[in-house]
């Protein structure tokens, strides 16, 4: 990632968009010190979701719980 001042992004936008769709980005430096304030970062379409598998990790974590453990179901999911 490059960075860059106002100035120099406003002098050099077109090769600084022209770099962005290639996949670079770009973070963006104001004020006398220079401090970051925004990143410019090539757009990416979002991609469909896949269904969520279930058991994913059966099989390969184990839980368990205290024996002093004392909440039901519903408050687990936050429904009380």
């Amino acid at each position: 990632m490059k960075n860059l001042s106002v100035g120099e992004l406003k002098n050099q936008f077109s090769e600084v968009l022209e770099k962005i769709q290639k996949g670079e980005s770009f973070g963006i430096l104001y004020g006398r010190k220079k401090k970051p304030i925004a990143m410019i970062v090539p757009y990416a379409e979002k991609t469909k979701k896949s269904k969520r598998q279930i058991g994913l990790l059966e099989g390969k974590v184990d839980i368990r719980f205290a024996d002093d453990f004392k909440m039901t179901e519903e408050e687990l999911l936050g429904q009380q």
